[in-house]
């Protein structure tokens, strides 16, 4: 629906007003040919030129248009958001131009002037003289936006851009549109919805993004950005701002071939956003009940010829979580600039500023009763603060007769402070001394950087797409830890609070320490796709890691105890798929991958005294996987529908009793996982995910008496289930358009121990989004997590005995004011 001049400014105006941000300020349709009505295609083509806007759309679609350069002149376009078939979506387009199309093979279109045949100029034979825009293929790449709901390829299974299809492993990729649509405010959010991943461990507490990926624990290791470690090293770690990712994408299974250091159940990967082609922008406000935030995305081409491109996003809010002393309060800001110089050479930089003010949510005493919102830290003490700024650089040049040169690398600097009181589990909260205090202090500088060549080539029946790469990374990380004994609350359903006057006890069995470490790790891999007929495709991955991980603290006892260890770790990991295209919507594929983690030296207080015994052995984590999968993606719907069958071996898994650390563990997952993510048609969207996931302990090497051997892994639920549907209803002219979604997340029974002695019930939450279309231009959302207030336990800890509720979010309503251009 178009609205009226008048309200589109009024409208323009109050978000422009509420962020203190300024935003830069009959329809002719040919008969198509039939190929152009067989399926919809998502598109989000902001309102532009008209020269723009045709190429957007050649790009996405892969057909090739012409017309005379003169036809576009001066002409726009009303922006295009939605499911169309090719026809429909030139029709939109071309709305209002006074242009018409039509089809002059499969995959090329002339754009005409129904009125002027002579619109374009004429040669000395009197031939019209068109400008053609040529494109191969859909627009979309592994590293861009997602068109839609759907994904078409994939750069994190192979480190090539490749299509959905032909990669030989499980990918799920979340985009800028799903992340909107349900109204992701964090990684956890964004995943809820994919099968294979387990998210919402710790329930409220929201240190860090805490998941799962086929039963195995990615928080510190799993998570990359562009295709670079995004690492948790201790607690030194930080949370991603979902708003500046354009796309989130799953790789699960053992990844150590292309990516080195990781643990067998997978990976999360999120791309950045970079800047685009054509013009664009939004501003957006978000209120709820102590919740206001407001952000902008904005950016495209500089100059005329299109060579420099620039992108800025940024966001601010603030925020309480769950009660008054819980901070999440954030702001972050994103500029990107990229520059073309020929249509071979790309160079973009990212850079980024994250600031994050949050806490601590421990959980509730187990049998207290108590409220779940009930606070038990430390008034003016408890916080969980970050800062962070990254600058990087994606380069990609194109060699010709095949041969390509990419290129990316990012520094880190992150400082991190975590102050929090938690309930004792020797003596009771009401105690003189029932709490215990600590205050972490933590400093990161991490450099990264990935190289490789591709070699592109055919032979005969054969394509070959060859890669060969060194990647590289130090991580540089300072902490000190300091823990005591302070107040109890008093009355658990009063209570009272010693802020600012708290004093500390120090507990003699928590020395506070100070220390720092060093990591360095090169890896070098080989990777091989040998396509044959098209139909057979052959991924054969190899890659040698070495990594050195040096640390040292100094213990505040006995006048001072020091304690270093150093540890250096060799690996070869290799990786064999099989693709089979039984047709060009149907692929089946089997794997065969290995992983490897080298466990981080641990300095301990009585590695002081000469005890390294400690340490335990310090043991490489290895990993092997064993996949097979089918994938279909059905000509005439823009859909995926996948399944997979899996089975997944780590060994020498560390576990502590007491101060001890073994690594005798065996740890084994084995499951199906079913995904299907489709745009039935222009108004109805859904997506649906299960998982079924056995786990079990193999080996533990506890007596017969402690041993957890046959037991299933903490957290880890045997089956998840989850759908999300949205249907939009038209508005006809007459309104704007209505687009109304309910998703459902279902987690099965777990246990909060590996010894499964305490089983936790299941549970299903309900999410909903409504988003009103009020103009081309200006929309209205409200998004409701948790829509029946549902209180349900996540997790109990169970450290040293079951002695701590953790329970999850309770309903959130958000609503979203929005403007495009």
């Amino acid at each position: 629906m178009s609205g009226t001049p008048g309200f589109n400014r009024f409208f323009k105006a109050v978000l422009i007003a509420s962020t203190a941000m300024m935003a830069p300020g009959g329809i002719a349709i040919a008969q198509a040919q039939s190929t152009a009505q067989a399926g919809a295609v998502s598109f989000n083509i902001p309102s532009q030129s008209l020269t723009a806007s045709l190429t957007a759309f050649a790009r996405q679609t892969g057909i090739r248009i012409a017309y005379p350069a003169a036809l576009t002149s001066g002409k726009s376009a009303p922006a295009l958001r939605g499911s169309f078939t090719s026809a429909e979506a030139l029709g939109h387009i071309l709305a209002g131009s006074g242009l018409s199309y039509r089809f002059t093979g499969d995959r090329a279109v002339t754009i005409i002037d129904p009125s002027a045949a002579d619109s374009g100029s004429v040669n000395a034979s009197g031939a019209l003289v068109l400008q053609t825009i040529d494109v191969h293929g859909s627009s979309e790449t592994g590293w861009g936006p997602v068109g839609g709901l759907v994904a078409q390829t994939s750069a994190t299974g192979t480190k090539t851009d490749t299509p959905l299809l032909d990669v030989p492993a499980s990918v799920s990729v979340i985009g800028e549109t799903e992340i909107e649509k349900r109204g992701v405010k964090n990684l956890d959010q964004a995943l809820n919805y994919t099968s294979g991943v387990n998210t919402n461990l710790y329930g409220a507490d929201k240190r860090y993004d805490f998941l799962a990926i086929r039963g195995f624990d990615e928080t510190g290791m799993g998570i990359y950005r562009d295709g670079l470690q995004n690492r948790t090293y201790n607690f030194t770690g930080s949370r991603v701002e979902p708003y500046g990712m354009q796309r989130v994408e799953v790789m699960k299974g053992s990844t150590s071939t292309l990516y080195g250091l990781n643990s067998p159940g997978g990976l999360v990967n999120m791309i950045t956003k970079r800047p685009q082609d054509q013009k664009h922008g939004e501003i957006y406000t978000t209120f709820g009940e102590d919740h206001i935030e407001t952000g902008t995305d904005f950016g495209g081409p500089i100059d005329a010829n299109g060579d420099w491109s620039y992108r800025v996003t940024a966001k601010w809010q603030d925020s309480k979580d769950g009660h008054d002393w819980a901070r999440d309060d954030r702001f972050y800001i994103a500029p990107a600039l990229t520059w073309k110089p020929t249509d071979f050479t790309t160079l973009t930089l990212l850079a980024d500023y994250n600031k994050r003010k949050g806490a601590n949510r421990y959980g509730i005493p187990l049998g207290s009763g108590l409220d779940p919102d009930t606070f038990l830290g430390e008034k003016q003490f408890d916080q969980n603060d970050t800062k962070e700024w990254n600058i990087g650089y994606v380069f990609d040049h194109d060699f010709g007769n095949g041969l390509k040169f990419h290129s990316n690398a990012r520094y880190n600097d992150l400082e991190l402070s975590n102050k929090n009181a938690y309930a004792r589990n020797d003596v009771p909260l009401t105690h003189a001394w029932g709490r215990i205090a600590m205050q972490v202090e933590g400093e990161l500088q991490r450099f990264s950087a990935d190289n490789h060549l591709q070699y592109d080539a055919s032979f005969g029946r054969f394509d070959s797409r060859t890669l060969f790469g060194v990647d590289y990374s130090r991580t540089k990380q300072e902490e000190s830890d300091i823990r005591g004994y302070i107040a109890g609350v008093g009355n658990l359903s009063n209570p009272v609070y010693c802020s600012p006057n708290c004093v500390v006890s120090p507990s003699a069995l928590n020395p506070p320490y100070s220390g720092d470490g060093v990591q360095t790790a090169t890896g070098v891999y080989l990777q091989e796709e040998l396509t044959l007929d098209e139909r057979w495709i052959l991924t054969l991955g190899a890659r040698y890691d070495r990594v050195n991980s040096k640390a040292e603290a100094l213990f505040d006892f006995a006048g001072g105890i020091f304690d270093s260890q150093e540890i250096t770790e060799h690996a070869l990991t290799s990786r064999a798929g099989l693709t089979f295209k039984a047709t060009e919507e149907l692929s089946v594929y089997g794997t065969y991958s290995e992983s490897f983690q080298p466990v981080p030296p641990v300095p301990s207080i009585f590695g002081g005294f000469g005890v390294p015994s400690l340490s335990g052995d310090n043991k490489p984590v290895e990993g092997v996987m064993y996949e097979a999968g089918v994938k279909y993606r059905p000509t005439g719907m823009n859909a995926l529908f996948t399944a997979a069958v899996f089975s997944l071996e780590q060994e020498n898994a560390p576990y502590y009793v007491g101060l001890q650390r073994y690594q005798i563990g065996k740890l084994r997952t084995r499951g199906l996982e079913l995904e299907a993510k489709a745009a039935v048609n222009e108004l109805l969207n859904l997506t649906l995910a299960y998982s079924y996931l056995d786990s079990e302990i193999l080996e533990d090497g506890l007596s017969a008496v402690q041993t957890n051997k046959g037991n299933r892994f903490q957290f880890i639920p045997a089956q998840t289930a989850s759908a999300w549907v949205d249907y939009t209803i038209p508005g006809n002219d007459t309104f704007g358009d209505l687009t109304l979604g309910l998703g459902a997340r279902f987690v099965g029974t777990r246990y909060a121990d590996n010894a499964n002695t305490l089983k936790l019930r299941s549970y299903t939450v309900f999410d909903a989004a409504l988003n009103y279309q009020i103009t081309d231009n200006a929309s209205l959302a409200v998004n409701v997590t948790n829509l029946f207030d549902k209180k349900y336990i996540s997790h109990v800890e169970t450290w040293s005995a079951p002695d701590t509720l953790f329970y999850g979010d309770r309903r959130s309503i958000k609503g979203t004011l929005k403007y495009t251009w």
